[in-house]
């Protein structure tokens, strides 16, 4: 295809992602109303909003869960028609639920490569080079676990969190997007998660943290936007905005055509 063509073009100002004039609806509810939100190469972005904003079901639709009613989105410059989980992960979309996806009773290594296992001669797994890469996929983002046989469910909320985000890095994610993956985590593993964000980020990763705990998000996300009944009411970057300007704007005490208002 050429470049030429209106599905190719150069992506604007470092843009990774450019999700234009999102709709959907679930029957008679209007979820997103035109949704307008870009993520840049080698950011954090903050996305932030209440309970029943949005702010999952934009990501639903970026990671091939749901289909938009009306939009489209554009991936490295490309138009990208993602209609499935499976579409996203080809482009290099990845995401970690608040769930986490792991299996709980079997060990850290088989957790990393579920489902994508190496295996040697006849079939078998190959052991051995699923120990060894875990592992150095952990300590890439600073977790350090010696033993890659130990059973996830022994480990700390913090600490899986680490294994299900050291398993996109591994399988070579551009975008990793995380849905509070921060809630129900003590202080301590909460800024734990934090830092395996900057890891992600140091190794030249773009991240989508969804959150509605403003606090944490402002510790490592360089831009937020704010979601409100399924509109993004800002687009603001760290150095033009407090803790407290963005408590104003998600209880929406700032008028969105003010100071912090959406630049997409």
């Amino acid at each position: 295809m050429s470049d030429s063509s209106p599905d190719v073009r150069p992506a604007a100002d470092g843009n990774l992602v450019e999700m234009r004039d999102i709709h959907k609806w679930f029957g008679p509810i209007y979820a997103l109303r035109g949704m307008n939100i870009t993520v840049k190469r080698n950011e954090i972005l903050g996305l932030i909003g209440d309970n029943g904003a949005g702010k999952s079901t934009l990501i639903k639709i970026l990671s091939g869960f749901h289909l938009p009613d009306k939009g489209e989105i554009w991936f490295e410059g490309k138009r990208a028609h993602i209609q499935s989980p499976r579409d996203a992960k080809a482009l290099g979309i990845e995401t970690v639920y608040q769930e986490q996806a792991l299996a709980p009773h079997v060990s850290i290594s088989r957790n990393v490569f579920m489902g994508r296992e190496p295996t040697r001669a006849l079939g078998f797994l190959d052991r051995k080079v699923m120990a060894v890469e875990s592992l150095n996929a952990l300590a890439k983002i600073g977790l350090h676990l010696r033993n890659p046989e130990s059973i996830v469910e022994t480990l700390s909320g913090g600490q899986r969190q680490g294994v299900a985000i050291a398993r996109v890095l591994y399988f070579k994610a551009k975008l990793v997007i995380l849905d509070e993956p921060t809630i129900a985590l003590s202080v301590k593993e909460s800024q734990q998660v934090m830092d395996f964000m900057k890891q992600l980020r140091d190794e030249g990763l773009s991240v989508v943290f969804i959150t509605h705990n403003m606090y944490h998000a402002y510790q490592v996300a360089e831009r937020f936007v704010i979601i409100t009944h399924g509109e993004n009411t800002a687009d603001v970057k760290k150095g033009e905005t407090s803790i407290d300007h963005l408590a104003e704007l998600v209880i929406g005490s700032t008028p969105a055509g003010g100071r912090g208002s959406n630049e997409a």
